[in-house]
Parts: structure tokens; C-alpha cells; sequence
């Protein structure tokens, strides 16, 4: 006869003390760890092999030598490190002001294509407008256009710098598909919900702030933390304006002696940036049922 799958120990004068797992369970147990460690094991292996074996492809091919000579040379990455974190740090502070501008614009067009009635029916337009618009247009022509244009304008009033304009370009460019990922939260509440919270006597602004809004912020949550891993990537497209942050400064250094091993440096420093952000969404859209296919 099979054992129970959980037993209770008896303490002295017949009260339960603490729960114990039957022999079965803990052979089941055991036997799920063996699983677990034998997948590890055999995973690690494989990566092992695919990996050395490309490496050892990579490095025995007869273009090897000038490859490490250009693009892989320690003492160039040594040297050049400096002003690329230099430049770096300006990518960073771009991206965490253009993302709070871009959450708040994206929330604000949302809200602005869910409102109801005809009266809203302007606000709609300009929010379908605005969408449309800069989710057509390429980020690198609307940072040419706003970069390059705006300021040769002359007009009174209006900054000159570089960096404003590459981030207004990613504020408008970003702000546009953020909405649309806002907008599919806040469709996606039943409508049971906005009826319960104006059958309470909620105002319609009222509903969205602390009914229908919060609801639709933590489904979007994943897809909205993508977008913002992008936009670390595309930082760097301000280069274009003459700005000097990472991939400009690498240009500046590869320019002396044309030797490309400061743009590897910039790639893995992005790279760096990136992934601890991936990863985080990655934790993030488990937390909220997102599983995935995979194990990564």
C-alpha cells in the first residue's frame, strides 16, 4: 500500500508538532532535484561545446589576426575607455529624463483616445493624430528634423542645444508607441469596472485615476518596461547631432588611428546598461503569468 503523501508527528500528550513529508514525497522530491541537476549539467555542456567550438572557428580562421588587430586590441580599449564612459554617462541622463517625459506624454495621449462622447472628439483626433504621425516617421529623420531644423530657425526664445532636441525627438518619437501600449490596458479593464466605480459616485476622472488607470499600468507593465529597454539603445542615436556621448566619443577615438576597438568598448558598455533592465522585465512579466517558452 502506498505511503501518504504527508504525515504529522505526534509530540508528547497527543498534540501535532510539525508536519513531515512521507517517504514517498520525498522521493519524489529527490527525484525532481536529480531532474533539475542533470538538466543543468547537460545544459552547461552543450553551451560549453557550441561556444568553444565557435570559438575555436573564429580564432583559427586565416582573417583572425587583422580582426583581433582591429576591432579587439586591449591596449586601444584600455586607452579609449575613459572618454567612452565620459560619453556614456550623458546616454544614462538622457534616458532617465526622457522616460519620465515619455510615460507621462504616452498616459496623458492614452487617456486622451479612450475619452467618450463628442465633445472629446478633438482630443481624439490630435491623440490618433500624434500617434500616427511619429510612429510612421523614423526616430533618426524626426532627430534630423528637430535636431538640425528647429534650431536653424533662429526663432527667439527656443533652446539651441543639441541634447535638447535629441531628446525632445525621443520623447515624441517613444511617447507614441507608449501610448498605444497604455491605451491596450485601459481597453483592456471590463467595463464592469468603470460602471462599479461611477455606481460609488466617482467622477469619470475619478474612475480612470484610481480605478481604471492603476489596473491598466500593472498589465502593461512588461511590454511597457521593453519599450524602455529600447530607448536605452536608441540614446545613443543623438550621435547624429554632434553630441558627444558614447558612440560619439568612440567615433572620436577610432577616428585617430582607425582602429574600431572603441566601438566594441561602446557595445559592451550599452550591453552592460541593457541587460540588468532585460532581466528585470523579464522577472517582472513572470510575476505577472507572462511564462514564456523558454527558460531564459
Amino acid at each position: 500500500m502506498a505511503n501518504p503523501p504527508d504525515e504529522r508527528v505526534d509530540a508528547p500528550g497527543g498534540l501535532t508538532d510539525r508536519w513531515v513529508p512521507s517517504a514517498l514525497e520525498q522521493e519524489r522530491r529527490a527525484y525532481r532535484r536529480s531532474r533539475t541537476v542533470r538538466s543543468a549539467a547537460i545544459a552547461s555542456i552543450s553551451t560549453i561545446l557550441v561556444v568553444g567550438a565557435l570559438g575555436w572557428v573564429l580564432t583559427h580562421s586565416s582573417g583572425w589576426p587583422r580582426v583581433q588587430e582591429t576591432f579587439f586590441d586591449w591596449d586601444k580599449a584600455v586607452a579609449s575607455f575613459p572618454a567612452v564612459l565620459s560619453g556614456l554617462w550623458l546616454n544614462i541622463r538622457v534616458l532617465l529624463v526622457c522616460a519620465v517625459l515619455i510615460t507621462v506624454l504616452g498616459l496623458t495621449i492614452a487617456v486622451m483616445r479612450t475619452l467618450r462622447g463628442p465633445v472629446f472628439f478633438p482630443l481624439r483626433l490630435f491623440g490618433a493624430a500624434f500617434t500616427d504621425l511619429f510612429r510612421g516617421l523614423p526616430l533618426l529623420l524626426v532627430l534630423l528634423l528637430l535636431g538640425f531644423g528647429v534650431p536653424a530657425l533662429g526663432l527667439d526664445g527656443l533652446p539651441q542645444e543639441a541634447v535638447f532636441w535629441g531628446c525632445a525627438a525621443l520623447v515624441l518619437s517613444y511617447s507614441a508607441y507608449v501610448a498605444e501600449v497604455f491605451r491596450a490596458g485601459i481597453e483592456s479593464v471590463h467595463p464592469s469596472q468603470r460602471a462599479a466605480a461611477r455606481s460609488l459616485g466617482l467622477t469619470h476622472t475619478q474612475s480612470l485615476r484610481f480605478v481604471i488607470v492603476p489596473q491598466a499600468v500593472r498589465r502593461v507593465l512588461p511590454p511597457l518596461l521593453n519599450d524602455f529597454v529600447s530607448l536605452q539603445k536608441d540614446s545613443g542615436l543623438i550621435a547624429v547631432l554632434g553630441v558627444v556621448d558614447a558612440i560619439r566619443a568612440a567615433q572620436i577615438e577610432t577616428a585617430r588611428d582607425f582602429n574600431f576597438t572603441p566601438y566594441v568598448v561602446a557595445g559592451v558598455l550599452f550591453v552592460c546598461l541593457t541587460v540588468p533592465m532585460a532581466r528585470f522585465t523579464d522577472w517582472v512579466a513572470r510575476r505577472q503569468g507572462f511564462q514564456g517558452s523558454g527558460l531564459v
